[in-house]
């Protein structure tokens, strides 16, 4: 597929609604210069010099009334076109259904990704259409930035953060993936490929993948290689919080506080762990700042957002 044809496709009722907002308001746009040229040139003309036109002022109530229209006639297409975009843009990031969740690693110069079941691609990224599918990712090194141009889809991908990225594909087909965001001396290498397929072409395509080693049973060895299970373990001998279904779930802190233990929360947890103390513990754990590497780190969070749910239910 050439580059020309990926970037006109649209593969995505998101990607056919930015379209009709962009060349609606180049439209209004080429309307609106299209008008004031006329005004300008019809003006000149009128107004050219020995002109016999009138140019005495319009009456006061006339010209208040102008203004006033005018004005209000820019308020109103502003607040319109700003009402559009943002309807679409909120709704863009809140997709109907339960969402099929994969996690994406970008890192000089690829992208690597991994399925539910730890099914990993790199440069590559498979997903059914007509689903909602949202990415959770991270930067193991610079900023990068994920963008498909057929899904009208683009997200900065910043070390130290986890971005999330929701779309639904409805046409199955291969579509280019780049980076959008200069990241090195490879950054124009930096290109993958999104396939779409239909839910059972995806199916089939998942059970012929190998899913051994996956981030969350990475993260889970470093959870014990690291020590962490000698404190959040079922047999520790430390009192710590205890991590079972802990992400997404509410924690009450030792300031009064209650927070959500989302990705940013795990990180910090993990790196700066006297920032938000757990209520009704105390702040003995040390900081892994700079002895786990970011890729470490990723795996960890993976684990701790997966494993222990599947522990809690086998239990």
């Amino acid at each position: 597929m050439s580059g020309l044809s990926s970037f006109i496709s649209a593969a995505s009722e998101r990607a056919r609604q930015t379209d009709l907002l962009f060349f609606s308001a180049t439209a209004l746009s080429g309307f609106i210069v299209l008008l004031v040229a006329g005004l300008i040139i019809g003006f000149s003309i009128r107004y050219r010099k020995n002109s016999n036109a009138s140019r005495a002022e319009l009456p006061p109530p006339l010209l208040r009334e102008f203004e006033t229209g005018w004005t209000l006639a820019t308020v109103l297409l502003f607040v319109t076109i700003f009402g559009w975009a943002s309807a679409q843009g909120f709704g863009a990031m809140t997709p109907a259904g339960e969402p099929l969740q994969i996690n994406v690693v970008a890192k000089q110069w690829m992208w690597k990704s991994e399925h539910p079941g730890g099914e990993r691609e790199i440069n590559e990224l498979h997903v059914p259409a007509d689903r909602a599918i949202l990415l959770s990712m991270n930067s193991q090194d610079v900023i990068h930035s994920f963008f498909v141009p057929a899904l009208r889809i683009k997200q900065d991908v910043v070390p130290g953060h986890t971005e999330a990225l929701s779309f639904i594909a409805d046409k199955p087909g291969t579509y280019a993936l780049l980076c959008a965001e200069y990241c090195g001396t490879q950054h124009s290498k930096m290109t993958g490929k999104v396939i779409v397929m239909e839910e059972e072409d995806y199916a089939d395509w998942l059970s012929h993948q190998e899913a051994d080693n996956s981030l969350a049973a990475q993260g889970e060895r470093l959870f014990t290689t690291l020590g962490c299970s000698g404190c959040h373990g079922h047999s520790a001998n430390v009192r710590a919080p205890p991590l079972e279904n802990v992400y997404g779930s509410p924690v009450a802190l030792a300031d009064g506080r209650i927070v959500e233990a989302d990705d940013a929360y795990l990180r910090d947890s993990i790196l700066q762990p006297k920032r938000d103390v757990v209520a009704g513990f105390k702040p003995i754990m040390p900081s892994f700042a700079g002895r786990v590497s970011e890729a470490n780190l990723l795996a960890l969070l993976a684990y701790l957002k997966k494993k222990p749910q599947q522990e809690a239910r086998d239990d």
